[in-house]
């Protein structure tokens, strides 16, 4: 089995490489990443030198085009996740951009983290439909609220690589149940699959062996696709659809 999961994590990390490209803009490089945000673009990353160290920057894209999409940032709550979000991956912001400093010898390290903050705050946000008030993770919480299901929300685990993995809700271990790990996924493709995958194989081996992760999936606009699904939990992760949340109400609360 674990010759398995290495041949699995391998093709990742070639996955990862080979769809990384450089271009070098003056005193920038943009680096392309094979992470893509909710209009398909791939992501882009600006870095230059500075202090002896590096910077690291979206150049404002994500915040730009959720204002731009209607979607601001000007309510307490909306801030507030916002804020924690960005610490989770040790990002900053000024309003405009997200940013973060970086050494040669944690360079990787920071630019994993920034890449996986630009896509929870543009998944954070991102309204299912224009009508709908609520965000999806707002929901989730309601809904753990409502079953009562213990849990202690954003929680980062450093995994065996060293990266740094944000789960959205960490349910603890009980005489009836192991720890839980779950992270909402409000757009459910290819991509967020192999990234929820990607950090539960990592942090896992750093966790409880009987430790479990879960996918909380909005189908509530679109369906998600029987790949997704299977994708998952070959992965060892359990996907739960929201329409049938109340499935797994059992597992969650034990």
């Amino acid at each position: 089995m674990i010759q398995d999961i290495q041949a699995l994590v391998d093709r990742y990390w070639v996955w990862l490489r080979d769809r990384t490209s450089l271009r070098e803009l003056g005193d920038w490089i943009e680096i392309t990443t094979p992470y893509l945000d909710r209009h398909n673009d791939y992501l882009q990353i600006y870095a230059k030198r500075a202090n002896g160290g590096f910077v690291l920057t979206d150049d404002g894209y994500v915040l730009d085009d959720l204002e731009q999409s209607g979607c601001k940032i000007d309510s307490p709550k909306r801030q507030a996740l916002f804020k924690t979000t960005l610490n989770g991956f040790g990002v900053q912001s000024d309003g405009k951009t997200l940013e973060v400093r970086a050494s040669a010898d944690n360079f990787a390290l920071r630019k994993h983290n920034l890449a996986q903050a630009m896509l929870a705050v543009n998944d954070l946000f991102y309204l299912a439909s224009p009508t709908i008030a609520g965000l999806f993770h707002e929901d989730v919480v309601a809904w753990l609220d409502l079953a009562e299901i213990r849990y202690t929300p954003n929680v980062k685990f450093t995994g065996k690589s060293g990266y740094d993995h944000r789960f959205d809700f960490v349910i603890p271990k009980s005489k009836a149940g192991p720890e839980r790990v779950l992270r909402t996924i409000n757009r459910p493709n290819r991509d967020t699959a192999q990234a929820m995958a990607f950090s539960w194989i990592d942090t896992r081996e750093v966790r409880s062996p009987e430790t479990r992760a879960y996918a909380i999936l909005n189908n509530s606009e679109q369906s998600v696709s029987a790949n997704v699904l299977d994708a998952m939990r070959n992965y060892d992760v359990h996907p739960v659809l929201w329409s049938a949340r109340d499935e797994a109400r059992a597992e969650l609360t034990a």
